[in-house]
């Protein structure tokens, strides 16, 4: 997986003053590359936050917040099949992507992939599993994908 590391190699996270990871997309997916799910807490109203953002959406705090890691399992929340997708994706096509319900509460937008497309079901179990190759064409950070709950 693609990671920015140190001189030391290890992954390099975006901290604040204090040496606190930020919650930010970016430390999202260095979290990914390690094959961790991770979700921001609000200190506030104890909400959890994934993808994280650095105001909760539930009661707009911008107070500091801690990192929570997920189990990374759920259920099939809403898909649509994508059959006329951008250019870099057509080799894709046609594929699924989806809204898992996380089992701690947030919902996680993301491509759904080993399974047919007419074995979809809303309320499947899905498990958050990590590319560990990346296509030229996609951005230089690590993606997760769902599949199927073994």
């Amino acid at each position: 997986m693609v990671a920015l590391l140190t001189s030391q190699g290890k992954i390099a996270y975006i901290r604040d003053e204090k040496g606190r990871i930020l919650p930010t997309v970016e430390n999202f997916y260095r979290f990914c590359s390690e094959g961790r799910l991770m979700a921001v807490k609000c200190s506030q109203c104890n909400s959890l936050i994934c993808p994280p953002r650095s105001i909760c959406p539930i009661c707009c705090a911008a107070k500091e917040s801690e990192w929570v890691e997920m189990k990374g399992k759920g259920k099939l929340l809403t898909y649509t099949v994508i059959h006329f997708p951008p250019s870099q994706f057509q080799a894709l096509a046609p594929y699924a992507v989806g809204i898992l319900q996380l089992e701690e509460g947030p919902r996680l937008p993301g491509m759904i992939k080993n399974v047919k497309l007419e074995d979809l079901r809303i309320g499947m179990d899905l498990t958050v599993e990590y590319e560990t190759t990346l296509p030229k064409e996609w951005p230089k950070w690590p993606r997760y994908f769902f599949k199927p709950a073994s």
